[in-house]
């Protein structure tokens, strides 16, 4: 019953990648539109917002998704999306 459950665990995971690597894209694309559309943060925000944005390209681009997924999640939360 554990090699079940263990199999079950790993099958979920391997299935899961694939969509968080589709999910970052789509994340930059709902940052940058916010950004385009001029928000009125202060420059230390749009600096931090900007920096997210990088780092999460930058570790979707070096295969970790999770990661990049959690920073890109700080950027949309900087700009209420």
């Amino acid at each position: 019953m554990k090699k079940i459950a263990v199999l079950a665990a790993l099958l979920a995971m391997a299935w899961a990648s694939p969509a968080f690597a589709t999910e970052c894209p789509t994340d930059m694309k709902e940052i940058d539109a916010a950004l385009a559309k001029a928000p009125k943060l202060s420059a230390s925000d749009l600096d931090k917002i900007k920096k997210f944005r990088a780092e999460g390209e930058q570790l979707h681009k070096a295969g970790k998704h999770k990661e990049s997924m959690d920073i890109l999640e700080k950027a949309k939360i900087m700009l209420g999306i």
